[in-house]
């Protein structure tokens, strides 16, 4: 089993700010879960604190239902792998792979036999005498990995791994580690920035914000359901309108829409890009900038004075004075526009 939970974790520089501010989080045997959010989050704190990399200010740690809050991070049976990759330069890939077993003593003939295993399965078998610097990007990446996966370890604790990388090689590494987690069915916490790879990487993503956790979800309840309008703005291309709702009816550029029953008052709606032109009311728009992305486009324009955006397919007719969109309250979401928090949140 290899549970990681965290109860109350407070992380604090200078005994004033909290980086980390009273999280409580549990993570399952197995599980591939993703922290996303913005820079200075508290993400990566996060992975730092779990690892022994970092002092707990207040709270635990704890790991196989053990607490490890004063365990040596090599005690702790945990893989780091580091954006930076972090590769010994003037070791050859097979030496940096081979590292941490040697360290813990590790008989040679089960370190050969695990590298050459774990160079097999990374297609790395023909680079093992080369050294990092004579290493693609992509190469290194896999380099990093295979040092994690040869140990075996509980847990696997990724940074960021693939920031480093042009845009193909980052769809293909994610595969990839997609692919080892199944392999390897060990728990993984993983730190990003880029919400394609939470959306696409996590069984469960945790969307934090200045140290609090905001929603932690499956990808499809934080994309269907966001709890408040941090999450409904960082996951996912989301449009955001003020509306007053008189008399059970609201405005979109002049044009009325039935409120749900449950909405009073000055509140903020908030409708998915590529939910812009398949609803059942139309309003006529003209586009600021349109955006070419391959098989669609991107169309900025105004809604209440709010600037939004669709995802157009390139299919789709209009011109560059006037786009008609279509959109219905079905495909709406409301927030309270003093808390931000959702009004009437429901899981799918």
């Amino acid at each position: 089993m290899s549970d990681v939970i965290l109860k109350n974790l407070v992380k604090s520089y200078d005994g004033k700010t909290n980086v980390i501010d009273d999280i409580s989080l549990e993570i399952k045997d197995k599980e591939f879960i993703v922290l996303v959010g913005s820079s200075g989050c508290g993400k990566s704190t996060i992975l730092r604190l779990i690892s022994g990399l970092e002092d707990i200010t207040s709270g635990e740690v704890l790991i196989d239902d053990k607490v490890v809050n004063n365990v040596h991070p090599k005690d702790r049976d945990i893989a780091f792998v580091f954006q930076s990759y972090a590769l010994y330069p003037h070791m050859s890939v097979y030496d940096n792979i081979a590292f941490g077993l040697k360290m813990r003593k590790t008989p040679k003939c089960d370190i050969d036999k695990k590298v050459r295993e774990v160079a097999k399965s990374l297609n790395l078998e023909q680079l093992l005498e080369r050294k990092p610097r004579q290493l693609s990007g992509g190469q290194r990446q896999r380099v990093a990995l295979g040092r994690a996966i040869v140990r075996n370890p509980k847990v696997f604790l990724m940074d960021e791994p693939l920031s480093n990388l042009d845009a193909n090689l980052r769809v293909q590494m994610r595969s990839e580690i997609k692919r080892l987690h199944q392999k390897l069915q060990t728990t993984f916490i993983y730190v990003t920035h880029d919400q394609t790879e939470a959306l696409t990487m996590g069984d469960r993503i945790v969307v934090l914000d200045k140290g609090k956790i905001q929603q932690a979800d499956s990808p499809e309840v934080i994309y269907n359901n966001p709890k408040n309008i941090f999450v409904a703005g960082f996951i996912g291309q989301m449009n955001f309108m003020d509306v007053e709702v008189k008399d059970g009816c609201f405005e979109i550029n002049d044009t009325k829409f039935k409120a749900p029953e449950f909405l009073k008052g000055n509140v903020v709606a908030a409708i998915r890009a590529e939910k812009m032109i398949s609803g059942d009311t139309s309003i006529n728009v003209k586009p600021e900038i349109i955006e070419m992305t391959g098989g669609e486009r991107i169309v900025y324009f105004y809604l209440n004075g709010n600037k939004c955006s669709a995802k157009i397919p390139l299919e789709y007719s209009f011109s560059r004075d006037n786009i008609e969109l279509k959109i219905s309250v079905k495909d709406m979401h409301f927030f309270n526009k003093d808390s931000g928090d959702v009004i009437k949140y429901e899981k799918v």
